[in-house]
């Protein structure tokens, strides 16, 4: 098996909070990210495909088709949006960057197999809030079998 990788880049805000935390708490537990007018990060994502490659292309995916993928069903969701208000799962769901990357593996996993051949799979998803802050998750999700 083989696994490939591409890094995309998308601006957004968030305020960290929730509504299940009183102010102090939130404060207390989310710090200066939970600041009532929110702040904004550069993000990176990384999406690592696993698979054989083809035996004619010699390619697992072709990247312009997972770039394609990846601009359709997350960039353009979430590029110099205010999560918070502007994404639908984060109206009642803390936008820290773990729900962040699994909101954003969701997405990629529900259409998958409809985009790629069966042979490739979605290995894992990175996201980067700053250069030193990350989360990662790994592993087949439910729609890409």
């Amino acid at each position: 098996m083989v696994r490939i990788g591409k890094r995309y880049h998308f601006s957004a805000s968030h305020r960290l909070h929730s509504a299940a935390l009183s102010a102090d708490e939130n404060r207390d537990v989310y710090g200066k990210c939970n600041n009532p007018y929110g702040h904004g990060h550069d993000y990176v994502l990384e999406v690592v495909v696993r698979g054989a490659p083809d035996a004619v292309t010699g390619l697992v995916v072709p990247l312009k088709q997972l770039d394609e993928y990846v601009k359709r069903e997350v960039i353009s969701e979430f590029d110099h949006k205010y999560m918070n208000e502007e994404i639908e799962a984060f109206r009642h769901l803390p936008p820290t960057t773990e729900n962040v990357a699994a909101v954003i593996r969701e997405k990629l996993a529900r259409g998958w197999r409809a985009a790629f051949p069966s042979s490739a799979s979605l290995d894992s998803v990175k996201i980067f809030e700053t250069r030193r802050n990350m989360v990662e998750l790994r592993g087949e999700m439910e729609g890409q079998n």
